[in-house]
């Protein structure tokens, strides 16, 4: 039953009433207004409203020459690629070979992420820092 004391809603205590404004708090300086905005000509008060979506889609824009760049660019990267494939073609590779090594990297790292985990547990339960176990344990910091 004190458990449900917990959910009931507690009575409020009034609200103070407002303090009264006086001259030296929250009532402008003496010659001063509480408007906001500086009194005066103002070239961005008075400018029409730019949307900053709009801006945006500006920056995004590119020119014909911008994009016959890139597409330069990005033809000169295949013809690189194609020659790199074809090196490794005449040196015997194959792409099932390549597929192969990249899984195996893929699994050695994530085998290595859990050695990295429990070192840091180790080093936590044991109050050491991990630099200490790396050499209790014969492993280079480098690797």
């Amino acid at each position: 039953m004190a458990d449900m004391d917990a959910f009931r809603p507690r009575p409020e205590a009034p609200n103070p009433p407002p303090a009264p404004l006086t001259p030296t708090v929250g009532a402008p300086a003496p010659g001063r207004s509480l408007r906001r905005t500086p009194v005066g000509a103002s070239k961005r008060l008075n400018a029409s409203f730019k949307s900053p979506l709009l801006a945006s889609q500006r920056n995004v824009e590119l020119s014909v020459v911008d994009l016959q760049n890139e597409l330069g660019d990005l033809r000169k990267k295949s013809e690189d690629l194609a020659k790199q494939i074809a090196e490794l073609t005449s040196e015997g590779y194959t792409l099932e070979e390549l597929k192969q090594h990249i899984d195996q990297l893929h699994e050695y790292n994530d085998i290595k992420d859990v050695g990295q985990i429990l070192l840091g547990k180790l080093a936590m339960v044991r109050g050491v820092t991990i630099k200490d176990l790396y050499g209790e344990f014969g492993l280079d910091l480098d690797d």
